[in-house]
């Protein structure tokens, strides 16, 4: 069995456990060893991301051959189009080249807890929020996908990788599951048996400062774990 972390990373918090600029990172809200991240999530973003002590988890999660669902729902500044949506759609053409068609579309505002500090928005200027499902992870894909069509974004949140969601983890709270990831699982590319932990969530409080020298994901002897 693997553990899978399930962390709701909150707005300005490296997807990392350490940082020698002494900006917040994942040391300050989990305090579980031995595991890293499976991908990651930009500094300015929030939301979904997963952490694993197992090699061959991580590259299932994070590895670009899988082309795993990541679905973000996002604030653009302005008034979404239905033309906007279109080009996710049937791809949107970026200086590394044309995007994976998107799943797209407009949406009523979340109930996400607001944002510290807030989102700044323009006088006189609408809002509007949208769903974007891709399958790949170009670097800050979704933010440059909205600027292209027009919709700068104001504020991202990451809420499903593949089958694994937020469901109701508060920014900075975390779960953790059991995986059974058979031997062939990664080359058949099947989906693992998931089944939950029985301990509960972790609450987020105040944050936890790590005397750590090292961040977690390293074994005693200080290397990272090995895919196998």
């Amino acid at each position: 069995m693997s553990r899978l972390i399930l962390f709701n990373k909150p707005y300005l918090v490296l997807s990392q456990f350490t940082d020698k600029e002494g900006r917040q990172t994942l040391a300050d809200f989990i305090s579980q060893t031995g595991i890293y991240p499976a991908g990651r999530l930009d500094y300015d973003s929030e939301g979904l991301l997963l952490l694993t002590d197992d090699g061959r988890l991580q590259h299932r999660i994070a590895s670009p051959d899988m082309k795993l669902a990541k679905t973000y729902q996002v604030q653009v500044d302005g008034e979404i189009t239905e033309e906007a949506l279109r080009q996710f759609r049937q791809g949107v053409t970026l200086k590394d080249g044309l995007t994976r068609p998107a799943k797209a579309r407009k949406i009523a505002e979340p109930d996400f807890p607001p944002r510290t500090p807030p989102v700044r928005e323009r006088k006189n200027i609408p809002t509007s929020w949208i769903e974007l499902t891709i399958s790949e992870g170009r670097n800050r894909q979704v933010r440059r996908m909205t600027a292209a069509t027009g919709f700068p974004t104001l504020r991202l949140i990451r809420v499903s990788i593949g089958d694994w969601s937020l469901d109701k983890l508060s920014p900075g709270e975390y779960k953790e599951l059991q995986i059974n990831l058979p031997a062939t699982d990664v080359k058949a590319n099947r989906r693992p048996n998931v089944r939950k932990k029985p301990a509960e969530s972790h609450k987020a409080g105040k944050p936890r400062k790590s005397n750590r020298k090292s961040g977690a994901g390293r074994s005693a002897s200080g290397n990272r774990p090995k895919s196998r």
